[in-house]
């Protein structure tokens, strides 16, 4: 599908160009499920369907697509009316590499559209499906992704072998902005943003209630793997980044700020790890002492453009749930399994499945390539073990100072979302003068494990947001029981199983009785309360609750104890 994703994105280049000649081309790279194209012309959403017609037409044209190698004069005159395209020539000649076009042809010889491209295409357009592809949406989108640049318009399409994957597509499209986490945070009121801090969440009652009972989650499973936990101040000196090697990696991602004298410079923390190191050198460490986790849910800023900034999934200010894991190297396997294990404990209650991926050296990274290569073969022998042939590889995926494996996540609509990562570090260690002191009484330096588990609390509800349609499991349900009384001669008893309730510590509300029983039902099935508890004289005289669960409907009359044990078994157990 890559080929003909990338050959689509030349078609429709060749469409946009035929009705708006002056139009002037940026990339058209493949993404997941199709492809998209940049334009710096004005195009407008009801143009969409034309074009998409003309691409139709010109598919069933059995258009060839064919490779050549140019020199640079030569591409320079092809695309000299085309200043994005001269400025990637430019680039291209500075790596050294061969600057290659396609060129889309047809019956004659001469081609009908020329584009700087290292392919790969299909040989001819007689490979798609003329069906199976649509043009979606219009989206500005910044030249190379820099804010300083012209902002151009960006089309995307989706595609795939045939119709019917096409519309299964589509439908799963509709689905997810049905399930939009900024929608739904809205609607049952759970967070917002403000202009007053750009890409900073303000929880709300509601949604402060499930970020909690996610962090509550995550320290409760760690206290099975012996985690102690820290806490660091969010600012620190810019000596520590610049020793750390964030400095010279993340700088443009830092915020700064400087004593009033301009005497000191200090930075917001962009990652935890200094502040975890710090503490373990404040005393020098045995091996018995050893491995030693300290886990920290760590306040982090970074600077993020504001086209960038996506919601919960991205923000300038967020909370990851880090710990930092110091070890001798022949401990190195042994407990990069007991991380897995808690990785598998902490994604099992969310019933999404999980793969895991070798992330390798990226060109921007630190250290001796001898100590990469060592760090890579210890994480591929456990991955080996643990997952056989069934994980994958991220060339070049690395963190700057080790390699890692990472997880993605699977939701109830088949998206992919990484979350956990677990980096082997030999550096950090090495740069700080990290020592422990062996059996032998010699000092050593220990290896440093960096691993997050849902990454970030904010995104991961963001994720669970649109992964349960905010439709969450009783037991991090803002909301857990909604107790409606007929009408008002009903309200004492309905207090009374209020009370009861919350006496067992479950997260109930009684509506005031201004509005009818049928409306009252309404809202609280559309704030997606998981048990609604209607009562009136029948129950008051049984001593019982009528009970409707969310998505199964009456499940009748329950005695009040007997109810109140099944809802707390239901949320121990985290169904």
């Amino acid at each position: 599908m890559e080929r003909v994703r990338h050959s689509l994105s030349h078609l429709l280049a060749m469409a946009v160009l035929e009705k708006f000649p002056l139009a002037k081309l940026g990339i058209g790279p493949v993404i997941e499920n199709g492809f998209y194209y940049d334009f710096d012309i004005q195009i407008a959403d009801h143009d969409l369907a034309a074009l998409e017609n003309r691409m139709k037409e010109l598919v069933k044209k059995n258009l060839k697509f064919k490779k050549e190698t140019v020199t640079l004069g030569q591409a320079k005159k092809i695309f000299k009316s085309q200043p994005y395209k001269l400025e990637l020539i430019k680039e291209i000649k500075k790596t050294k590499k061969p600057i290659t076009i396609f060129k889309t042809c047809g019956s004659s010889s001469s081609p009908l559209f020329t584009d700087l491209c290292a392919g790969p295409h299909v040989k001819s357009t007689k490979e798609i499906d003329p069906e199976g592809f649509k043009l979606v949406k219009i989206a500005g989108a910044y030249w190379r992704g820099n804010e300083k640049n012209p902002q151009l318009q960006r089309i995307y399409g989706l595609a795939f072998e045939n119709k019917e994957a096409l519309t299964d597509c589509l439908k799963k499209t509709e689905e997810a902005e049905k399930r939009d986490h900024r929608k739904l945070g809205k609607e049952l009121d759970l967070f917002s943003f403000h202009d007053v801090a750009p890409g900073m969440p303000f929880f709300h009652p509601k949604g402060s209630i499930v970020y909690n009972e996610l962090k509550k989650f995550w320290i409760e499973a760690q206290k099975e793997f012996d985690y102690d936990m820290i806490l660091c101040p969010s600012m620190l000196d810019v000596s520590i980044w610049k020793k750390s090697g964030h400095w010279d990696h993340y700088q443009d991602d830092m915020y700064f700020l400087k004593t009033e004298k301009g005497e000191k410079e200090f930075a917001l923390r962009p990652m935890d790890c200094p502040g975890a190191i710090l503490i373990y050198n404040n005393s020098l460490k045995s091996y018995r002492d050893l491995p030693l986790r300290y886990s920290e849910p760590g306040l982090i800023t970074r600077k993020e453009k504001s086209g960038q900034l996506n919601g919960l999934f991205r923000v300038q200010q967020f909370v990851q749930d880090d710990a930092h894991i110091f070890l001798a190297e022949n401990q190195i396997e042994s407990e990069i399994k007991k991380v897995i294990a808690l990785v598998d404990k902490i994604y099992r209650p969310f019933g999404m499945k999980h793969k895991a991926y070798l992330s390798t050296r990226p060109d921007d990274y630190m250290g001796d390539p001898k100590t990469w290569k060592k760090a890579e073969a210890a994480l591929t022998k456990i991955l080996k073990e643990i997952y056989g042939k069934n994980y994958g590889v991220k060339e070049k995926d690395g963190a700057f100072y080790g390699p890692k494996i990472d997880y993605q996540l699977n939701d109830s609509l088949e998206r992919t979302w990484q979350c956990a990562t677990i980096q082997l570090d030999f550096q950090m260690p090495e740069k700080f003068a990290c020592r422990y002191i062996d059996q032998g009484g010699k000092e050593k330096r220990p290896v440093m494990i960096h691993r997050t588990i849902m990454g970030s609390f904010e995104r991961f509800m963001g994720i669970l947001v649109e992964h349960y349609a905010g439709a969450f499991p009783l037991w991090l349900a803002p909301v857990q029981i909604a107790i409606l009384p007929v009408s008002v001669k009903h309200s004492d008893y309905g207090q009374k199983i209020d009370r009861l309730l919350k006496e067992a510590g479950i997260r109930a509300e009684m509506p005031d009785l201004n509005e009818t029983l049928g409306k009252r039902i309404r809202e609280a099935e559309t704030q997606k309360i998981p048990y609604i508890l209607v009562v009136g004289d029948n129950e008051i005289k049984s001593g019982t609750v009528s009970v409707r669960k969310r998505g199964e409907g009456d499940m009748g009359l329950k005695a009040a104890h007997e109810f109140i044990s099944l809802i707390k078994k239901e949320i121990e157990e985290k169904k």
